[in-house]
């Protein structure tokens, strides 16, 4: 990042609202009512509308609004192998948790072409001259609408399946400073929701930030569906383990906490 930044500089945790003429857009590529052309328009100028959006807030680091990534994670699905989809167990009434598709993994889950976040920064590095950030979702946070049971391809082994993810996550890093990126953020908000094991997690992180040079930071947050928290509002719990994440950066949540445990960070 060859731009001066001042002491005290400003950025976003990644993801941009979705504006009422976007909703609809994506009703009708989901119908089929929209081209390839169409979609890819449509696609790119939502990410337009974020970062403009981002200048005209004086934000010093731009993102991209995560806008090609729908309710944060689900895109990403669609780029494994080694999944079978299953029915939502909540159809009607509020969006929620439960409300989300879910994954079975059948095989062994692998990511062979990427997640796709290189493409995405690439088209951001285009509509900006300002310094630019890149987010990359962490394997735990990938693995959360995975289930898992007893008998299945990790026989319920929840963390076995996010080390099989700790490779993706790691080659998507790296390509991401290939094509540029001097500051990464790793998304774990999962890694807050799904505790006692926080130990394990920071040994994740730090095997997916190996040999990425670049700025690295580790956003952890509670889950956010809608204003809806999924996991307590407490950082407490993964201290004094969280410190020996390797990263420059710690990008935790604040919004309605009032900077709770702020004390913790002395």
């Amino acid at each position: 990042m060859t731009t001066s930044l001042p002491l005290l500089y400003t950025h976003v945790m990644g993801s941009h609202g979705f504006p009422a003429w976007f909703w609809t857009a994506l009703d009708k590529i989901k119908a089929g009512e929209y081209g390839q052309t169409d979609a890819r328009e449509t696609f790119d100028d939502a990410t337009q509308l974020a970062i403009r959006d981002q200048e005209r807030a004086g934000i010093d680091v731009i993102c991209d609004g995560e806008m090609r990534r729908f309710f944060f994670v689900q895109t990403f699905y669609g780029k494994m192998e080694g999944l079978e989809s299953l029915e939502p167990l909540r159809k009607t009434g509020l969006y929620a948790y439960d409300s989300v598709p879910r994954y079975r993994a059948v095989k062994k889950i692998t990511v062979p072409r990427g997640l796709g976040t290189v493409e995405e920064f690439q088209y951001l590095k285009t509509q900006t001259d300002k310094p630019v950030k890149a987010t990359c979702p962490g394997p735990v946070t990938l693995s959360i609408h995975v289930q898992t049971r007893p008998g299945d391809a990790y026989n319920n082994d929840r963390l076995a399946l996010c080390w099989d993810l700790v490779p993706a996550v790691n080659a998507e890093l790296k390509a991401l400073v290939a094509a540029g990126a001097d500051w990464v953020q790793i998304d774990e908000p999962s890694a807050a929701i799904v505790p006692g094991q926080i130990g394990e997690y920071v040994k994740m992180f730090n095997a997916c930030v190996e040999g990425v040079k670049a700025k690295v930071g580790y956003h952890v947050c509670f889950g956010n569906l809608l204003s809806r928290p999924r996991g307590k509002r407490s950082y407490r719990w993964m201290f004094p383990h969280l410190l020996d994440c390797t990263c420059d950066q710690f990008v935790f949540e604040y919004a309605n906490r009032e900077m709770a445990e702020i004390d913790m960070w002395k």
